[in-house]
């Protein structure tokens, strides 16, 4: 009697995808990816500038988002960051952790984890093919049918939809995921840009475009604190970006999204307490007296954002001298070194942005095998899913682990 293979196609050669077809290959099953660019992994070679911010040791499900973010701890926890390390330095990636949890391939370079994939594909007779733009889903009397935009039809047993969302457009992430999804019954939570650059709103931001600092950015709506991270914090001519902005910004961008006013707060001086910025500001006008405004800042912040904060703090003279400065003058100016706010107009948008927010609703999957709760032998991987994670190596960990649970349970004989 011949055992029929099991026949699993992958829609989307990312990492979620390709973790996929090798968890579901290694359970024996025949594995066709369907990837609509010329090769798989294009956005992976962008992750960690280029070096694959590959996993962090702290994820779990406090670092992610979603309606449900507890969602994402039963994939962590049946794929874990233990389990994702062991992997990769199975397949020939060592590994360093640095700081905050980040963890790197020791090559630093993301193609070779791009290459080990592509190997270990390779090794397990995993069928690639690319330039194949998925048009329908359809299944019928226990078999799918996917059909291509070219019209070619392929035929599975089970299904794995691993084909991002909306971010980084130029990747082939076209959102093409969610209206398969939405056409097999499946409800797709309005996405947004998450990991992304604000706009926001100020007619001088063209002077300070590449001014960089440490600082503190935090988002208020309604005057109350939504978020607020610490780091490098970069200008730019459309607003502002840096680490921390890239933080915060998923919970503007939902906001915003919400049509709701949305501020950003920024603390230039954040090492020092405001009573003692306030005597030190007091006794540095004191000692320069025969100074400018402009000049007496010279050395306390970056040159270039001194006119932009002397003028924010309603100074207009700022060639005036030290000594002409009234308290009232004095207390604007440590505002803004230690309160700067602005309007957020916006993102940079999908383009730009790192990650969707929003996707495929979680509660219409389920956590431990990441199957479809409504198509028997549907199952959903990565970022098409309603879950988003910090920046850090966190969403890379989600698609490690939820394409892991996706294709080892895909590839089950009862599915």
């Amino acid at each position: 009697m011949t055992i029929k293979t099991k026949r699993v196609i992958v829609v989307g050669g990312g990492a979620a995808g390709m973790l996929a077809a090798i968890s579901a290959s290694r359970q024996g099953a025949g594995v066709t990816i369907l990837e609509r660019n010329p090769r798989v992994g294009k956005k992976l070679l962008t992750t960690g500038n280029g070096r694959c911010n590959f996993t962090n040791i702290y994820a779990d499900s406090t670092r992610y988002y979603g309606a449900n973010p507890d969602f994402a701890q039963t994939g962590l926890a049946k794929f874990s960051i233990q389990a994702t390390i062991a992997f990769f330095e199975e397949l020939g990636i060592a590994h360093k952790v640095e700081d905050g949890g980040k963890v790197f391939p020791m090559s630093d370079q993301a193609s070779s984890v791009l290459d080990v994939l592509r190997h270990e594909l390779n090794e397990r007779a995993v069928t690639i093919n690319c330039d194949a733009y998925v048009g329908e889903i359809r299944k019928q009397q226990g078999t799918f049918t996917i059909t291509l935009e070219s019209g070619e039809t392929l035929q599975a047993d089970s299904v794995i939809l691993a084909a991002g969302g909306k971010a980084m457009p130029s990747t082939g992430s076209d959102g093409n995921g969610f209206l398969l999804a939405e056409k097999l019954g499946h409800t797709v939570i309005n996405a947004f840009p998450g990991l992304v650059q604000l706009k926001l709103e100020g007619p001088f931001f063209k002077q300070i475009d590449g001014v960089k600092f440490v600082g503190t950015v935090e988002i208020l709506h309604n005057g109350k604190s939504a978020a607020k991270d610490r780091g490098d914090i970069l200008f730019g001519n459309y607003g502002v970006s840096g680490p921390p902005v890239l933080q915060v910004s998923r919970t503007a961008a939902q906001l915003l999204h919400e049509k709701k006013a949305v501020q950003l707060k920024i603390t230039m001086l954040d090492t020092i307490s405001p009573d003692n910025l306030k005597k030190l500001l007091a006794a540095r006008f004191d000692r320069q007296s025969s100074k400018t405004i402009e000049f007496s800042l010279v050395g306390l912040i970056n040159k270039r954002l001194i006119p932009v904060i002397l003028k924010e703090a309603g100074i207009e003279e700022i060639k005036r001298p030290v000594a002409s400065l009234s308290a009232r003058e004095q207390e604007k100016i440590m505002g803004i070194l230690t309160d700067w706010r602005f309007t957020v107009t916006g993102t940079k948008g999908w383009p730009c942005a790192q990650v969707t927010a929003g996707g495929v609703a979680t509660d219409e999957i389920n956590p431990y095998t990441m199957e479809s709760n409504l198509v028997k032998g549907l199952f959903f991987a990565g970022e098409i899913m309603d879950i988003d994670g910090q920046c850090g190596g966190f969403n890379l960990q989600w698609a490690w682990s939820s394409g892991f649970i996706a294709g080892q349970n895909a590839a089950l004989e009862n599915n």
